[in-house]
């Protein structure tokens, strides 16, 4: 049992780790973060994607909450979450959202899309404050 999140060094990302935070304290549960990484990525990128689970990590750590880092490279980062939620029976996913003009906001992204529809759990999306 637990919370996925999806993350990215991004604001969105940021944001959907601080609430898995915060749910699992609620909850009681641990916290799996998933980075979905491009299989044919370049060293370069694969070192800032890196880079940026352990800090995900370390802060994780230092918030005390229970955790793992999950850095998979199936490229499709609505499977990678829906996944990672019915292997450990989740309680909960947690997607960051990027802030979309009111044209951009007749169409959600279509990775998570598929998760809203497709995820064994509720899921929880957040946007990062402005």
């Amino acid at each position: 049992m637990g919370i996925v999140v999806g993350y990215l060094a991004t604001p969105e990302g940021r944001a959907a780790l601080g609430a898995a935070v915060g749910e699992a304290r609620l909850r009681g549960t641990r916290v799996v973060v998933v980075l979905s990484a491009r299989p044919d990525e370049s060293a370069e990128r694969r070192a800032e994607t890196d880079a940026a689970l352990a800090a995900a990590s370390a802060e994780l750590t230092a918030e005390g909450v229970e955790h793992e880092v999950r850095r998979l490279e199936g490229g499709d980062a609505a499977d990678d979450l829906i996944t990672t939620a019915e292997q450990i029976d989740a309680c909960l996913i947690v997607l960051g959202l990027r802030r979309r003009s009111p044209v951009g906001k007749l169409i959600l992204g279509a990775n998570a899309q598929r998760v809203l529809f497709d995820a064994p759990c509720p899921v929880l999306t957040v946007k990062p404050t402005a």
